[in-house]
């Protein structure tokens, strides 16, 4: 069936319907809001995919920032030591592990996930105007980690809205057509930003003010876009939802291979650009430069994930998920180890095809497989189990990078990586058997992959 994605959306109501009224209001556990119609559920399901697609192209630019940028900028331009650049690199992953206590709030609040998730994101707007209005390394490292963190801290907000208003046969579908978007503004944003800086490289505050830009239409994007409530289960504490890992064995030993998996990669990701910007790496007359860089870490992986992006949405919504969680994990580690054992531009190239074609499937499993494990109501919850312990070692990963360099080899630290990937793959093996629960359940469980 073809998603209702033609029309325009409706008119915005002169008076807030209840479910998305942003302003606090505390609810019982015991009053539920009725479900939507039919006919309400394809208006924003057409009114949410419109405003993802706008949404997407504002993701795009911003992940060009964290991938690329931020940290090329800080490398090259205001020669940061290894705890600010780890601070740079791991700023996405404070958000994933803050993000919690942002659920935590707005279940508690009543507001209307989509509603709060734009407020976060005009923070992180407001957080790169001001970092390139005052280009100082301090006020650097704190927008970049305020601007990239509001960006993460969001995600089970999605998360919910994606299980709320996108039907669960399309659901992978949709969002990967989204993640298309995005992969293209990425791939255009890191070729024509890496052209400029590299003509006037101290130029780079006016990037930091594309970036505010795009924060601030990404924070207009989701203000537009309508869901209902979390449902509030009568507790307070921010961290309430980690019991999950108690009570749910699946959800706990997945959790495990995911953060194996996820530590090696978030630790190779950064020092992609490391290796390439610092000329430590490279012979004085072999400089890389900035349109270099940001050709491997940005426009060819990206260009990449754009080609095999539907393929990985239509897997995601047939193929048993632990048995895509291995192919992916695969991919991962032949694309580290081609990325930085083999000291050839040709190599480099591959490596990064590689990693491009592996985090297509990374970004939809990693967005949507709590969708499949996840009970009815819970999937914010269980979303934000999974971004904190992505944000725990997506802030460890980066600093044991910045640091490990300094004493080990790039390709060593490849290989360590590898060996990680490959114990998750392998502890993974036995849970096939589960890969496909959900997906015969209409409504099981209800933006950085790692």
């Amino acid at each position: 069936m073809q998603p209702p994605l033609g029309g325009n959306p409706p008119p915005p109501h002169p008076d807030p319907a209840p479910d998305c009224d942003p302003s606090p209001r505390p609810r019982p556990a015991s009053s539920p809001a009725a479900p939507p119609s039919d006919g309400e559920r394809r208006a924003r399901t057409r009114s949410t995919y419109r405003h993802e697609l706008l949404r997407a192209v504002s993701s795009g630019v911003l992940e060009s920032a964290g991938t690329t940028f931020l940290l090329t900028i800080a490398v090259k331009q205001l020669q940061a030591g290894p705890l600010a650049k780890a601070m740079v690199a791991g700023a996405g992953s404070l958000g994933l592990l803050i993000s919690p206590v942002v659920v935590a709030q707005v279940t508690a609040a009543g507001w209307a996930p989509s509603r709060a998730a734009s407020r976060v994101l005009a923070i992180g707007a407001v957080a790169f105007l001001l970092t390139a209005i005052l280009p100082t390394l301090p006020v650097f490292v704190v927008g970049s980690l305020i601007g990239m963190a509001s960006s993460a801290a969001i995600i089970p907000l999605l998360t919910h809205m994606y299980q709320e208003n996108y039907p669960e046969q399309e659901r992978g579908r949709l969002f990967s057509r989204t993640v298309m978007v995005r992969i293209a503004a990425a791939a255009v944003a890191s070729k024509l930003a890496g052209d400029a800086l590299d003509l006037h490289l101290g130029r780079y505050p006016w990037l930091l003010l594309v970036f505010a830009l795009a924060a601030g239409l990404a924070a207009y994007c989701l203000s537009r876009c309508r869901t209902g409530l979390i449902p509030h289960d009568g507790r307070g504490h921010p961290l309430r939802a980690l019991r999950f890992v108690r009570e749910d064995p699946l959800f706990r030993r997945t959790l495990i291979c995911w953060m194996l998996m996820g530590f090696a990669n978030l630790m190779m990701l950064p020092l992609r650009v490391e290796y390439l910007a610092n000329p430590a790496y490279h012979p004085a007359d072999a400089a890389v430069s900035v349109a270099l860089i940001a050709l491997l870490t940005g426009v060819v992986p990206n260009l990449a994930r754009l080609v095999v992006s539907p393929l990985w949405g239509y897997l995601f919504d047939h193929m048993n998920f632990f048995a895509l969680r291995i192919t992916l994990n695969l991919g991962f580690a032949l694309g580290i180890l081609t990325f930085f054992t083999t000291p050839t531009l040709s190599g480099m190239v591959t490596g990064a095809v590689i990693y491009g074609i592996s985090n297509a499937g990374g970004d939809v499993a990693w967005s949507l497989w709590v969708t499949k494990f996840a009970p009815a109501g819970r999937v914010a919850d269980y979303m934000a189990v999974h971004t904190f312990l992505t944000g725990v070692r997506g802030v460890l990963a980066p600093l044991a990078a910045f640091y490990g360099i300094g004493h080990l080899t790039p390709v060593a630290l490849a290989v360590f990586s590898s060996v990680l990937i490959g114990l998750a793959t392998v502890l993974l093996i036995p849970e096939l058997k589960f890969g496909r629960r959900g997906q015969a359940k209409p409504a099981l469980v209800e933006e950085i992959s790692d």
